[in-house]
């Protein structure tokens, strides 16, 4: 099997995930998250890396770190020889605790660090118990769920503020910051001064709690880049030989520009950008964007702001309506992959 590609770059942001084997629980009690926090302060000293946030959940953590040496391999699996050790001395089992080696996204953060920091923090309202998995949330889209009410949000929130296995209290100033965890990358994102970019934090993670905060994935590049395309040509001249690592993966290609996008949709549709982007009960506009986020890269805020201004969290709800709309009419998809093609240069 192949694996996945690995680039250590010098000052690089990346978010990491690791997944129990055959998703088993990888914490079966509070001592269990204790410890690997304790193991998450010792690898950021070890290591000399910077660590913009995390969340552990029952069978799986999420990593938001920078790696000013370029060593994010050698970390991450100390990190986890170093946990699943203590795990197997303690519960008295054998074999192996994670499935795999942990996963690795290399992030541009001035693109996608503070959409990607919510995406992280929320994970804990995820799941059914808050009707936000996604089988969940896609039926609110279609209609088939009502969305939550008053007291529902209030629950999630409520779930989000106690959860204590994050980093989202000290972000949010619900409890100190430890000395090992950085605040600062992301506080410079929201665009706030001073104790401001807290509350403006706040807000924006508390927004993603009513349905659950767009997914930054539909933008990843190759499995392996979220972000510019300056950035994806660095991590393309870095890979070199290393293709059969990822699988014979989409290449690690040029990112389209937006423009390229307005006019492929255009074209497909006979009409002009003008004419059909502020259109009542008109779907171009919104497939535009959805192609843009898959084939550009680009921030909800980005989309916002190459369309005349439109603020990002309205962005986001209209892509959330345009995918349920995208799942149930057959008509639609078709037009979306052939112009996805079309962008791709993929000969139909």
């Amino acid at each position: 099997m192949a694996r996945p590609l690995r680039i250590d770059i010098p000052g690089a942001w990346y978010h990491v995930t690791a997944r129990g084997n055959e998703r088993r629980p990888i914490f079966r009690g509070d001592r269990d998250f204790a410890r690997l926090v304790e193991i998450l302060e010792e690898m950021v000293g070890r290591y000399r890396l910077r660590l913009h946030g995390y969340v552990l959940m029952e069978n799986h953590y999420h990593l938001i770190v920078e790696t000013p040496g370029g060593n994010l391999s050698r970390a991450m699996q100390w990190l986890n020889v170093s946990y699943s050790a203590w795990f197997n001395r303690r519960h008295r089992r054998s074999g192996h605790l994670f499935q795999g080696r942990f996963k690795a996204v290399i992030v541009e953060p001035r693109e996608w660090g503070l959409e990607l920091s919510r995406y992280v923090h929320l994970n804990p309202l995820r799941t059914r118990a808050h009707a936000m998995s996604k089988a969940q949330r896609q039926e609110v889209e279609i209609g088939k769920r009502k969305a939550a009410g008053k007291a529902e949000i209030e629950n999630r929130l409520m779930a989000l503020n106690s959860y204590r296995w994050s980093s989202y209290r000290a972000f949010a100033g619900y409890e100190p910051e430890p000395a090992w965890l950085e605040t600062g990358g992301v506080a410079g994102l929201t665009g706030a001064a001073g104790r401001g970019w807290r509350r403006k934090y706040r807000a924006m993670v508390e927004a993603g709690a009513h349905e659950g905060a767009s997914s930054p994935w539909p933008a990843l590049e190759a499995q392996v880049v979220l972000g510019s395309g300056a950035l994806l040509e660095k991590v393309r001249a870095q890979s070199g030989g290393a293709k059969r690592e990822h699988g014979g993966k989409r290449a690690l290609g040029r990112r389209r520009s937006f423009e390229e996008v307005v006019s492929a949709v255009a074209r497909h549709r006979g009409e002009a950008w003008k004419d059909f982007s502020e259109r009542k009960g008109d779907s171009g506009r919104e497939l535009v964007w959805w192609l843009a986020r898959r084939q550009c890269g680009l921030t909800l805020g980005e989309l916002g702001r190459k369309s005349g201004g439109v603020d990002y969290a309205a962005v986001g709800m209209a892509l959330s309506r345009f995918e349920a709309k995208l799942r149930a009419d057959s008509d639609l998809r078709h037009d979306a992959a052939l112009i996805e093609k079309e962008l791709l240069n993929v000969e139909m």
